[in-house]
């Protein structure tokens, strides 16, 4: 079973978006999704908008479209994209 690093963008809906809410509810949907050393990072973009970067790894196998789909559910996030993938184990 190889695992593969992922990071993922989360762009709030709003420059008022309160991103530690958006991380905690992140958190939980990655917690339920056995993932593993989630890491977050904010990262400014322009304007007072920053984004919510987030690294963790995920099991090769296992279909990413899920997460993605349960991360865009989220109140407060714009947009979720993969921006970086690639095998880390195996």
């Amino acid at each position: 079973m190889s695992i593969v690093a992922v990071k993922i963008k989360l762009m709030p809906a709003s420059p008022e978006t309160n991103l530690k809410e958006v991380e905690e509810n992140v958190g939980m949907v990655l917690g339920k999704n056995n993932v593993k050393n989630p890491q977050f990072e904010i990262q400014p973009i322009a304007f007072g908008l920053k984004a919510l970067i987030v690294m963790f790894g995920w099991p090769e196998e296992k279909e990413l479209e899920t997460l993605e789909e349960e991360l865009k559910e989220i109140d407060g996030i714009g947009s979720v994209e993969v921006v970086d993938m690639r095998r880390a184990i195996g």
